[in-house]
């Protein structure tokens, strides 16, 4: 069987896969959803969802630290990775264990074809289209919602990230309606931003788990925005998540709208 990843590469099996390795929290949780649980025999330390995983399967390092000779050792059939959370040095050597497929994920599209692809590899095609088609139609209900206001999403402390165009949050803010503030590419630092003026500087609960206690040092930077803590999880989780992304972001606008009226 050939296939080909996201990243453009040609990946060949010779049967259905039943041993595989899951390099990505996201896609772990996705593969947990198309009912994998005896086919998936490892992944990463930050893929805690589901739960049950987390406790019993096999931890083969972080996304970028990566347990070569243990991974090896599991003798998996497949690897499932990501071309941003994986380093490309792991991978060419994963390359030498196992065939491995990549995911390279920008935008809603992306990550929908993504979960077909997975789904005709791990030989769950009919699952992964059901479930393409529940996240259309739930991202459908909220493509008219009222906003395009200005936003800042914040990543990381000391320093401070943001998340640029051509990111996959960034898709996610444009799909629910607020317009990006940073136009910069990727993650840019705050000091590469030029002056701007948002109405609300999203806090996000994931990579740097931003707390109240850092509401005041950025509302000093930005005293005319609205400081939002926001749930990471449903912004740049690309795997089945976004079956509850949706719900939450319809909730989210909603109260922002209601604090707009009472400002």
């Amino acid at each position: 069987m050939i296939f080909t990843d996201q990243m453009q590469r040609v990946v060949q099996l010779n049967d259905r896969p039943k041993r595989i390795i899951s390099l990505v929290p996201s896609q772990t949780e996705l593969l947990a959803d198309l009912g994998l649980e005896e086919e998936v025999i490892g992944i990463t330390k930050f893929c805690i969802y589901p739960e049950k995983w987390f406790r019993s399967k096999t931890r083969v390092g972080g996304t970028k630290q990566l347990n070569i000779e243990l991974i090896r050792s599991l003798k998996p059939d497949l690897i499932i990775g990501n071309k941003e959370e994986n380093t490309a040095e792991d991978i060419s050597n994963l390359e030498g264990i196992a065939p491995v497929w990549m995911s390279d994920i920008y935008a809603l599209e992306d990550a929908l074809k993504m979960i077909v692809s997975i789904g005709e590899i791990v030989s769950k095609k009919r699952e992964s289209e059901l479930m393409v088609k529940k996240i259309q139609e739930e991202f459908n209900r909220i493509k008219k919602t009222p906003s395009r206001r200005k936003v800042l999403y914040f990543i990381w402390k000391d320093p401070e990230f943001l998340a640029g165009k051509n990111t996959f949050i960034d898709a996610m803010l444009e799909a629910v309606g607020f317009a990006n503030c940073c136009r910069l590419e990727r993650y840019p630092a705050l000091a590469d931003i030029e002056t701007i003026h948002p109405d609300f500087i999203f806090l996000s609960s994931e990579p740097y788990p931003f707390k109240e206690e850092h509401k005041d040092y950025f509302k000093a930077i930005f005293p005319n925005a609205k400081i939002v803590f926001v749930d990471g999880e449903m912004f740049s989780w690309y795997g089945s998540r976004m079956l509850m992304a949706p719900a939450y972001f319809r909730r989210l606008a909603n109260e922002l709208a209601i604090d707009k009226k009472c400002d």
